[in-house]
């Protein structure tokens, strides 16, 4: 059984230093929360099945069988097994939960109660913990039971019908937008709750109930009033967006086959761009007369990109005043000097590929910043460390526990 030696790793940093969370979830959403607050310094237990681990091990592409996405996705985590269909492993977990700030599940409800890991149980355990469940359709509803995927939160968040032009069918964002968002609402609700525990003597645990369609159907604010005080369906309208907050919003294409972003949210920007594509500014002093001529904008600005290079247009939206950029490929990414200055991608060395590249930590904290201080962990890598440290367990307890399936 793997063992790792503490002292041979960087010490994680940042301002959660000491919190200690334990994710009984797999795939994206669960994990990624956990992630968010280990880039900061917190103590994330990631616990898998022995001898397979979380499925997320084996997706994405790979280089010499090592697949990518983990590495990234299971940063700065320690990785134990424990076998739950087992009661003995369900009793460590319980032992885990003791000692814990923080659980996340992603399980199914009928699991969760299954293997003893409800909010209930766990409160009886823990009268202090902050307790994380994320379902596809929400721990009360009627499908409490039913199987969900971020894209399917995607579906219904209403979201993904408003996205892609009004002739073509609706479009996915290109990576997990559904997982990513619970993820991020996951981590600010245990940070609130988290205040609260350390403000309110009285505080009695909390128990953090997300559906994967609701932080995106929250974010998009403007959908339900828009609705309900209109009367009309937000449809598709391409990159000009079926609320734009001004006349301008689209993607255009430059001399030298570049896309390039430009957008508005203000009469003064509108302008700008009316000035820069050479039209009569006095056409369009007012919201209504830039709305009115938004297409005529548009087509302005498109004609003016198409006659000239990327970096020309960029210099001269610079010189007006306009807001865009070009739309970056990874490419563009890793080789731009503001994402350079910001560190925003950092090298860590792993284990088998050596060093990998991946996003630095976000957010930034100025005076206590978290850090990168390793890849994802093998399965099992963090047993003896683990259940030795949080629950006094012996390295011949391990092997026992192990030769018995158990962890």
């Amino acid at each position: 059984m793997p063992d790792l030696t503490r002292d041979a790793e960087p010490a994680p940093t940042g301002p959660l230093r000491g919190l200690r969370v334990v994710e009984f979830a797999q795939i994206i959403a669960g994990p990624l929360a956990g992630t968010l607050m280990a880039d900061l310094g917190a103590e994330v237990i990631h616990v898998e099945p022995p001898g397979v681990g979380d499925p997320h091990r084996n997706t994405g592409p790979t280089k010499d069988g090592e697949a990518l996405w983990w590495k990234a996705a299971a940063r700065n985590k320690r990785s134990v097994t424990l076998n739950l269909h087992e009661p003995k492993a369900q009793e460590i977990a319980h032992g885990l939960v003791a000692q814990a700030d923080i659980v996340i599940v992603t399980m199914r409800s009928s699991t969760v109660q299954k293997w003893r890991l409800d909010f209930a149980t766990l409160h009886a355990i823990n009268p202090k913990l902050i307790f994380v469940q994320i379902s596809g359709f929400g721990s009360t509803t009627s499908r409490a039971d039913d199987p969900g995927f971020g894209k399917v939160g995607e579906a219904r968040s209403g979201t993904v019908y408003i996205t892609g032009y009004p002739e073509h069918p609706p479009v996915h964002a290109g990576f997990s937008q559904g997982d990513a968002t619970t993820a991020l609402m996951a981590a600010f609700a245990a940070m609130s709750a988290l205040h609260q525990r350390d403000a309110d003597p009285e505080f009695d645990g909390e128990h953090i109930d997300l559906a994967l369609f609701e932080s995106l159907f929250r974010l998009a604010d403007w959908q339900v009033i828009y609705y309900d005080q209109l009367g009309r369906t937000p449809e598709r309208s391409g990159n000009r967006l079926a609320n734009a907050p001004a006349a301008v919003v689209n993607t255009y294409l430059t001399a030298d086959d570049t896309w390039i972003t430009i957008t508005s949210a203000t009469l003064r920007s509108v302008l700008n761009v009316v000035r820069m594509a050479g039209l009569d500014e006095s056409d369009y002093q007012t919201w209504e007369a830039q709305r009115a001529g938004a297409d005529e904008i548009d087509l302005a600005l498109r004609q003016w990109v198409s006659a000239r290079t990327a970096q020309e247009c960029l210099d001269a939206m610079r010189a007006h005043s306009v807001t865009g950029d070009r739309i970056f490929s990874m490419a563009d990414i890793v080789n731009d000097p503001i994402y350079a200055e910001r560190e925003d991608i950092v090298t860590v060395d792993d284990a088998v590929l050596g060093p990998i590249r991946m996003q630095g930590v976000v957010p930034k904290l100025i005076r206590n910043p978290g850090n990168v201080w390793r890849s994802a962990p093998t399965l099992g890598q963090d047993n003896i460390d683990v259940f030795g440290r949080w629950l006094g367990m012996s390295v011949n307890e391990c092997a026992e526990l192990a030769s018995h399936g158990v962890i």
